[in-house]
């Protein structure tokens, strides 16, 4: 798999570029081989808790969890730039706990870039990474990791005061030096107005098509997961039914013997 690895200063640079940034999300090393190719980033998301591990919320990921996951996407990837969350707990301590911990995920897992989440008040901590090399993407609007203090996985930016409080996370974090933001679950004029504004590159998901790229959870968008799915996600395919229906298959010719058949055992 030959290609150069997109960087953190490459995806900085696409702010205002005609094509948008093209994000997925990936966990493991079948999907981010597939993903590789026709993505530019890729976020090693402490969404894995759910997707993966069937966990309720994002925030029974661990500094463990996010590293072997990401040591799995690294390793089987060439072009697309690799994201790794920062899980709850392990950077809102204080800047040199964000650090220590962001410095660990660089080394251990070789990947371009750590994602935190949270707007002024994590702004400081920002600052204190990407001032000692470590390139940041943030991520303001809905906030999965602060889903207890929010109430609930609403969309944000509702009403006026809500809307100016997210814009001035958004201004905080592009102003503390981040590459690129996340602007997750907020009205469309919102996102509109925070892409036009701060100079680094939007992604959105469930924000709006003016931003500077979009990202979906892979297994949402294939139709793997299963439950109630957010407006925002569009099902590009349905994996799910024909995977059931080959396990089905399968089971079948098991118990009746026909699997495995001449063909599929050494003679």
């Amino acid at each position: 798999m030959e290609g150069t690895r997109l960087s953190a200063p490459a995806i900085r640079a696409r702010k205002g570029a005609a094509e948008p940034l093209v994000c997925l999300t990936a966990y493991t090393a079948p999907m981010a081989q597939t993903l590789d190719e026709p993505c530019d980033l890729l976020l090693v998301g402490d969404s894995v808790a759910m997707v993966v591990y069937g966990l309720d919320s994002t925030l029974g990921a661990d500094l463990a969890m996010m590293i072997r996951h990401g040591q799995a996407v690294v390793r089987t990837t060439r072009k697309a730039c690799i994201v790794v969350d920062l899980p709850f707990g392990s950077y809102q301590r204080s800047p040199e706990q964000a650090f220590e911990n962001a410095a660990e995920v660089l080394r251990a897992t070789g990947c371009q870039a750590i994602k935190l989440e949270g707007g002024v008040e994590m702004a400081e901590t920002v600052a204190f990474l990407t001032q000692r090399g470590v390139p940041v993407m943030g991520h303001v609007g809905l906030t999965p990791q602060a889903v207890n203090a929010l109430g609930g996985y609403r969309a944000r930016g509702r009403d006026a005061s809500e809307a100016d409080r997210i814009l001035d996370d958004a201004r905080a974090i592009a102003g503390a030096g981040a590459f690129s933001l996340v602007v997750e679950g907020v009205r469309e004029p919102l996102a509109d107005r925070i892409t036009a504004e701060v100079e680094i590159p939007v992604i959105g998901i469930g924000a709006s098509a003016t931003c500077d790229g979009q990202i979906l959870v892979t297994e949402d968008m294939l139709g793997l997961t299963p439950g109630r799915k957010p407006k925002f996600v569009k099902p590009y395919a349905d994996l799910g039914t024909p995977l059931a229906a080959a396990a089905r298959t399968y089971a079948e010719e098991v118990r009746a013997r026909r699997f495995p058949s001449a063909a599929f055992v050494y003679r």
